[in-house]
């Protein structure tokens, strides 16, 4: 026996028990899921934030999605840009032209559009309107505050 444990040592490892116990502590220090907290937010406690005059927003963010509810003038243009975030644009009230994909789109209230990752776009309100943006994964330069495109700063 103290032939191994010496052979053990050389080699760079311990002895059988010290070893058991090392993998005991390896095996419980294993990052498991972070499980998600359950969020209950009413939009009356969320502050809204204004990027302009004529665009504010507020948002809640969960493990793996965001919801933004976004509220924009008639005659506000978001920039073209893109991201590496899917969107669901949802409109509650109002309209939004998109210019997307070489396409003019109007989406009214009552109607979605799916933008895909990566997917270049800009929008113009038409009327006053809400809707509802949701994104997967959430939108770091929005929760970081480095979306210089919708502040009108570089």
């Amino acid at each position: 026996m103290a032939k191994a444990k010496k052979a053990l040592k050389r080699a760079g490892g311990k002895s059988k028990s010290s070893s058991k116990s090392k993998s005991r502590v390896a095996r419980s220090t294993k990052s498991a899921p972070i499980k998600a907290a359950l969020q209950y937010i009413p939009w009356s406690s969320v502050p809204i934030e204004e990027l302009n005059p004529l665009f504010r927003r507020h948002f809640v963010v969960g493990q793996e999605i965001m919801l933004a509810r976004v509220l924009m003038k008639k005659g506000c243009i978001v920039p073209e840009h893109s991201h590496h975030n899917e969107q669901l644009t949802y409109i509650l009230e109002g309209a939004l032209k998109f210019w997307i994909d070489g396409r003019e789109i109007i989406v009214h209230a009552g109607e979605t559009l799916c933008i895909p990752s990566n997917m270049p776009h800009k929008a113009e309100a038409l009327e006053d309107t809400v809707d509802l943006d949701v994104f997967s994964p959430p939108r770091e330069d929005w929760i970081n505050k480095n979306d210089h495109y919708l502040r009108g700063t570089k």
